[in-house]
């Protein structure tokens, strides 16, 4: 058990340069939740309901994150600063990295049935601060979820998604091959193309000319400009 703990908090202290050592991070609040998760999540699979749900509030009242000791977590999790929350049917894989303020969160169906209504999270992934990931969805592994986007469907293998209503987008081979990603998001590399200022100018020069030309061609005299007051400039 011992070199379990050691090779858990090894794993977090390579996703965080924080850490000057391993008794720091037993103090993150993201590996108290975490341990306090297995306690609750033993007398969850006993059956023993009030107990798990005890543990799961006091882990909530120190740590600000919430883990229904239903959730089924693999290893070396890391959830980093924490306000997360993590719902009943939730399967979270091996070296998933979540950021702070993310949901795992359940639909809520109108037949009353329960059943499976929480994201599952493939091994490697990561979902970035703020993310929401709702219903019964997967995020394949090596996912990466960008801050503060909404997941409402399947994430493929090695998909980095970003917005409101996440899309995927397009990242070079080399980033795709990075072991980890900080938030999910590759910060260096354009999330999505976007036009340059200078070619929005060439357009606007361009749509000028074509309206000259109509002008000329049907012999309409060009307007005559007007100040804010409705005066000409003349």
């Amino acid at each position: 058990m011992f070199e379990q703990l050691v090779t858990y908090l090894d794993s977090v202290r390579e996703r965080d340069p924080a850490p000057r050592s391993r008794w720091e991070i037993l103090l993150y609040p993201g590996v108290l939740a975490l341990g306090l998760h297995r306690i609750a999540h033993w007398f969850f699979e006993a059956e023993m309901f009030f107990a798990a749900r005890f543990v799961n509030h006091f882990a909530r009242f120190l740590t600000a994150i919430d883990i229904h000791p239903g959730a089924k977590i693999g290893r070396n999790l890391f959830i980093d600063h924490g306000f997360t929350v993590i719902g009943e049917t939730a399967e979270i894989g091996d070296n998933v990295t979540i950021y702070q303020c993310v949901t795992l969160g359940g639909t809520n169906p109108t037949n009353g049935i329960a059943g499976k209504r929480h994201p599952t999270l493939m091994d490697g992934s990561i979902v970035g601060s703020g993310a929401q990931i709702l219903g019964p969805v997967t995020i394949g592994k090596r996912a990466r979820i960008g801050a503060a986007a909404v997941v409402t469907e399947d994430v493929p293998e090695g998909a980095t998604m970003v917005g409101v209503k996440a899309r995927s987008t397009l990242v070079s081979a080399e980033t795709y091959q990075r072991e980890f990603m900080p938030y999910g998001t590759p910060c260096k590399d354009p999330c999505e193309p976007s036009p340059r200022l200078d070619d929005l100018e060439a357009q606007i020069v361009a749509l000028k000319a074509e309206l000259e030309r109509l002008r000329q061609e049907t012999g309409e005299p060009e307007p005559i400009a007007r100040g804010s007051d409705g005066t000409t400039g003349a």
